[in-house]
């Protein structure tokens, strides 16, 4: 059995670099937005050593497409995006199946996901686990699944928490502190 070839494209968007990587059953890896190409394309090859540029093919192009209107804040729907998750462990696939039904601009939990997978709450860690090795971010909206409670918790995306924040607020999702129910009088 021949090895898998990869290839991959790196492209700016409003957001900074992202890169794109892909086989000939799907896409294989998205990398979110650095601030240059080569610190992308550094990151992209660390996950995907014997990947090699190419030229992306029609249904790579159209999710460059979706992911530069993405970065400019309208409204996008990946759910379409062929992916190649091959070599995933089988809940984590499970995890991000159930990832791409989050849509634009709704959240859910750690703990929802675990539980609309029929495990416990003490799956809501495996959940993040998974959301933490998610292969292909903002395909899989991975920074739509929140901690307990609506926090924001993790993102392992460069920029952190911040970018996740950023990506949510893109769609019109503030999550931060509440307002106080009683404002001081200030003296």
């Amino acid at each position: 059995m021949a090895p898998t070839v990869h290839h991959y494209f790196i492209f700016e968007t409003a957001g900074g670099f992202c890169g794109i990587a892909w086989s000939d059953h799907g896409i294989t890896r998205f990398q979110l937005p650095t601030k240059s190409a080569g610190a992308t394309e550094r990151i992209l090859l660390r996950r995907l050593p014997d990947a090699e540029p190419g030229t992306p093919t029609p249904d790579v192009l159209e999710a460059v497409a979706a992911a530069k209107r993405y970065f400019e804040g309208e409204e996008t729907d990946f759910s379409g995006v062929r992916l190649d998750l091959a070599g995933q462990d089988t809940f984590f696939g499970e995890v991000y199946a159930a990832a791409r039904r989050v849509r634009w601009g709704q959240t859910t939990t750690y703990g929802a996901l675990a539980k609309e997978l029929g495990a416990g709450p003490e799956a809501a860690r495996d959940v993040g686990q998974a959301m933490a090795k998610n292969p292909v971010p903002l395909i899989i909206p991975c920074h739509r699944v929140l901690a307990a409670g609506g926090k924001i918790g993790g993102f392992s995306a460069p920029g952190g928490a911040s970018a996740k924040t950023h990506m949510l607020e893109l769609e019109g999702v503030h999550v931060g502190a509440p307002e106080p129910a009683q404002h001081s009088f200030g003296f």
